[in-house]
């Protein structure tokens, strides 16, 4: 007889993590499941970020996170969160895609790329990282365009277009102009993006203002060719030389496969998901939210520090309202 679980959890990050901690002090029959490894999204973060938060707002469980400095890096977060799974000997799946949640009856049908699980609650938190923002415009497509960035030294000599103004975008365009690259910053607004860490952003700007690194504001890119980029500047069309381009224009969670689970979304640009934000359950029953996935499009709502509670809060109230025996 094939096993039901009591929940599954389908993202493997954080806040994930922190839904199966608190699934197994309840002794609820879990498990995890990951597309990929252990906290997949951090691991694809650039190799030498640094957090906004403190490493105590990144905590989850009251487990401590000591780190070298006040805001952690990459690499300390990593292994925070491994040694977490590893120690408490979570039940976790990885480099395993979840393709469908399907609900029959009182249970859901949980198909991934490699078998099938059934479980009374499912919990999504995948997070928003895995669909870039697409620039939709004649040559993203080519091998020399990407929407992630994850080492300085590969641009290194090389002319580079960084597309965006955010966090991600003004740490790329830094660390690859002190690597040595040829950096230009193509920026849709009037100035450097106001959420930009404030240590960062007096440097990105002073880079700017002395020449070291070029920027076009109020810009956009029409066409990506091989060796040159066309933007539409306020002075008209311009074209520069160009070898990479990275286009680090935000991310989006996949909103269809929330959609094909039954789960409403708002009609208008946010894209919100409904949920009850008391218990964190969607419309539909036995389904719920946890994470940056309960933002929508507004991706800078949530993060780590302020949805760690939402474990507590799920689990408290799929105990209360699906009462499931201990396993």
């Amino acid at each position: 007889m094939k096993q039901v679980f009591d929940v599954i959890i389908v993202g493997g990050g954080p806040i994930g993590i922190a839904c199966g901690l608190e699934a197994q002090k309840k002794k609820l029959r879990y498990l995890i499941i990951e597309k990929g490894p252990i906290v997949n999204s951090l691991f694809n973060y650039p190799v030498n970020m640094q957090f906004f938060s403190s490493s105590e707002k990144l905590e989850i469980d009251e487990i401590p996170f000591i780190s070298k400095e006040a805001k952690p890096k990459r690499n300390e977060a990593l292994e925070y969160y491994r040694r977490i799974v590893t120690s408490n000997k979570l039940k976790i799946q990885l480099f395993e895609k979840v393709h469908s949640v399907v609900k029959k009856g009182e249970v859901f049908r949980i198909e991934s790329e490699k078998t099938t699980y059934e479980a009374k609650n499912v919990i999504i938190s995948t997070g928003f990282y895995d669909l870039p923002n697409k620039l939709n415009v004649p040559g993203e497509e080519l091998p020399k365009v990407s929407h992630y960035y994850k080492d300085p030294h590969f641009y290194a000599s090389q002319k580079l277009a960084v597309i965006g103004a955010s966090n991600s975008a003004v740490d790329a365009a830094l660390e690859c102009w002190r690597k040595g690259a040829d950096v230009t910053m193509i920026i849709r607004g009037p100035e450097v993006g106001q959420r930009v860490k404030y240590w960062v952003r007096p440097d990105i700007i002073n880079r700017i203002e002395e020449g070291s690194i070029k920027a076009y504001f109020n810009t956009t890119v029409s066409e990506i060719h091989q060796k040159e980029i066309v933007l539409n500047t306020p002075e008209g069309e311009e074209r520069i030389e160009n070898d990479f381009v990275l286009a680090l224009t935000g991310y989006m969670p996949n909103f269809e496969f929330l959609e094909s689970m039954g789960i409403h979304l708002s009609n208008d640009e946010k894209r919100l998901p409904d949920y009850n934000p008391e218990t964190m359950e969607t419309n539909v029953p036995g389904l719920y939210l946890a994470g940056v996935i309960c933002g929508g499009m507004e991706t800078h709502k949530w993060f780590i520090e302020n949805s760690r509670v939402h474990a507590k809060v799920i689990m408290d109230h799929m105990i209360r309202e699906r009462p499931v025996p201990a396993g």
